[in-house]
């Protein structure tokens, strides 16, 4: 079997606006990084309209009213609902901060809307020290997602940094009315159609995997193991590729 990944670049296909934004009750003004790419990618003129979206709000239409050399003044539509979520929750261990921003805009963008990010044996010790993790970068890293999925509604993200207590105090909560699959390559191996089109809880190790305590410790509160075959992939490989067959 083949899989291709392609990363769509280019155009925002939605522009968020966030309460600031708002001069009036339909108008907005926007400025920084949104007015940069609206110039110099989309190009706009007065009277074009846009797609955007209300930052965990509704979508809709904006027509530029004023251009100047800072700020674009829009006014704005916002008549339709997002799109609907994928049923899907994620608890991932701690990846590489260089991957991690990636990761979490492309989670944003497939529609998923619960990660729960946590401390495992195998996550290095260095990496809870990454600004990756920080509120601001959190935030800017999933309106990229945002952008790109079409969405207005922030997932949420939490965070722990002790793997028993996260799975004593708070995992039978999270999988609550879900199918809960814990993926280990040493398992034996499971039909992925078996859960398909099922609320999913995925929980997905570091590279090599959980260890034989903690795939014991998901197994006792429910989770049952998934074992995608002989390969041992990276994280931000096998999300994409579970997300696409559970949803």
């Amino acid at each position: 079997m083949l899989l291709i990944f392609l990363r769509v670049g280019g155009k925002l296909n939605l522009i968020i606006l966030e309460e600031e934004d708002f001069i009036t009750e339909n108008i907005v003004r926007l400025s920084g990084r949104r007015y940069n790419h609206m110039m110099e990618i989309h190009k706009v003129k007065k009277g074009q309209k846009l797609i955007i979206g209300k930052l965990n709000g509704k979508m809709g239409s904006g027509e530029v009213l004023d251009i100047n050399d800072e700020e674009i003044d829009m006014k704005v539509n916002l008549n339709q609902n997002p799109p609907k979520p994928l049923s899907i929750k994620i608890i991932m261990a701690m990846p590489r901060p260089k991957v991690f921003k990636r990761i979490i805009r492309d989670l944003t963008s497939m529609g998923i809307k619960e990660i729960y990010i946590i401390k495992t044996w195998k996550v290095e010790k260095s990496f809870w020290n990454s600004p990756v993790l920080s509120e601001k970068v959190l935030k800017d890293s999933i309106i990229l997602g945002l952008e790109q999925g079409k969405d207005t509604i922030m997932p949420k993200i939490e965070i722990f940094k002790r793997f028993k207590p996260f799975i004593e105090d708070d995992i039978t909560g999270i999988i609550e009315g879900t199918k809960a699959l814990v993926a280990d390559p040493f398992s034996e191996k499971r039909e992925i159609k078996d859960f398909e089109n099922k609320p999913i809880t995925l929980a997905i190790g570091p590279e090599g995997g959980f260890i034989e305590y903690e795939i014991n410790m998901f197994k006792k509160y429910g989770f049952e193991d998934l074992n995608l075959g002989d390969r041992i992939l990276r994280v931000e490989t096998v999300l994409p590729y579970l997300i696409g067959k559970f949803s």
